[in-house]
């Protein structure tokens, strides 16, 4: 056990380009396909962890206050999988700080998770390299495992025969890209989803005639992906992240009930998406769960695609760029 009861660390949210979207594990929170992210350098989450050995119960503030009932539980329930790896079974006060909108299909979860897994792992104590952490966030939540890794990471899918899925499933950085590009960020809306993704999730796999396709698709789509990342091939990877996020909507609006999370402000920007690739631009959009739209571009064009897109749609735009690991921040000194 370390000596340091407090930690502190910071994570990046990421957008994926080949989706993440169905479990074939709930409780060890196993993909059914891999996925392909890009890191933001924007929107980090900051996380405190102290360890309160004469606490009676965990608490957990965010953003200066305390957090909602059901966010508390989930954290508590991701202490809790730390205290058993540790064998302390101190309570902790946890401390969450966000630039991210939180719920509106902009990361905020992997963010979260991922800091929350550096900061925890190291108050308690557990000696994890980066592919523990990514398991262990993965825990947390799904794209977790991504942030904690820098620029493009690739999260892999298990097999479902594997002796051991949970330690075949983690993320690492994707070696070798050679594109310079940027992801704008289009925000029509930043307040909470109506419905969360873990249950927008459940619902799409048990009932979207779409989805058995989609999925099919997804697992040709990775290593096309990372085919085109890897060979610099940015319009090739711009046309397979825009396709799989479209098929991951549509699944969702075809699940029962249905579920939407593009609006018609979303479907007038990809349309403006089109518009600008018509007339010679080279811009792909991508959708998580929620109504803001992401384009994949160039670095050196984004800031005029971002100028381009809030001109034509009156919406706010951010560029963002690939962005760091997760990172501890250092202990302080002791005053003397």
């Amino acid at each position: 056990m370390t000596d340091a009861a407090t930690a502190v660390a910071t994570a990046h949210p990421n957008i994926a380009l080949v989706k993440y979207w169905g479990k074939q594990d709930e409780e060890l929170v196993l993909p059914l396909a891999g996925s392909l992210s890009m890191t933001l350098h924007i929107y980090p989450t900051t996380t405190s962890v102290s360890r309160r050995p004469t606490a009676a119960a965990d608490t957990v503030t965010m953003d200066g206050l305390p957090a909602t009932e059901a966010v508390a539980r989930r954290v508590v329930r991701f202490l809790d999988l730390i205290r058993q790896r540790s064998c302390c079974g101190d309570h902790a006060a946890v401390d969450t700080r966000n630039t991210v909108p939180v719920g509106a299909g902009l990361a905020s979860s992997a963010s979260g998770f991922a800091a929350l897994t550096l900061a925890a792992a190291t108050a308690y104590g557990l000696n994890l390299n980066p592919r523990g952490l990514s398991r262990l966030a993965r825990r947390g939540s799904g794209s977790a495992a991504r942030s904690v890794f820098g620029g493009f990471a690739l999260w892999h899918a298990p097999d479902p025969d594997a002796p051991d899925p949970d330690t075949a499933s983690y993320a690492e950085t994707l070696a070798g890209v050679r594109v310079d590009a940027a992801l704008v960020a289009v925000l029509l809306d930043t307040g909470p989803k109506p419905i969360s993704s873990r249950e927008a999730m459940r619902r799409t796999v048990a009932t979207s005639p779409l989805f058995p396709a989609w999925l099919s698709d997804t697992r040709l789509d990775l290593p096309r992906m990372r085919a085109a990342l890897q060979a610099g091939d940015l319009a090739a990877a711009g046309e397979i992240a825009e396709d799989n996020a479209l098929g991951m909507h549509a699944t969702m609006e075809s699940a029962d009930p249905p579920i939407h999370y593009l609006t018609g402000q979303s479907y007038r920007v990809l349309e403006q998406v089109r518009a600008l690739r018509a007339a010679g631009g080279n811009c792909w959009a991508t959708m998580d769960a929620g109504p803001n739209v992401k384009v994949l571009c160039p670095a050196d064009q984004a800031a005029h695609i971002a100028e381009q897109l809030t001109t034509a749609t009156g919406h706010r735009t951010i560029v963002a760029r690939p962005g760091p690991p997760a990172r501890l921040h250092p202990h302080p000194k002791p005053a003397r």
